[in-house]
């Protein structure tokens, strides 16, 4: 059963009036996603950062360079998009790479 000397404040974004203990804590989580802060992880749970090299865990085909790339390939210096699944890197032969965090695990 909730208190109720909560004190409720209204909430824009969902038009409705919620305690002010959830208000502050969406307000945390808001005031983190906006600072950029996103973890990004490999298919076995490793955190990724700019920089690191990753091996891919399955054969990708790549779209519009006809080509694909083998499991176990060694990709070197990625870097981060601000998506929690994807990251920017390059290959010898294909540039502007983006590859997904689930396929590719941390050297």
């Amino acid at each position: 059963m909730a208190d109720t000397d909560d004190d409720y404040v209204y909430d824009d974004a969902s038009g409705e009036w919620i305690p002010a203990a959830e208000a502050a804590a969406k307000k945390a989580a808001a005031e983190i996603a906006s600072a950029g802060v996103v973890e990004v992880r490999d298919s076995v749970g490793n955190l990724l950062a700019d920089g690191d090299s990753v091996i891919l865990t399955k054969d990708l085909k790549v779209k519009g360079a006809g080509q694909t790339l083998q499991r176990g390939t060694v990709i070197k210096s990625i870097r981060l998009t601000g998506d929690a699944q994807e990251i920017d890197c390059r290959h010898d032969s294909i540039k502007g790479l983006v590859l997904r965090a689930e396929f590719v695990r941390k050297r």
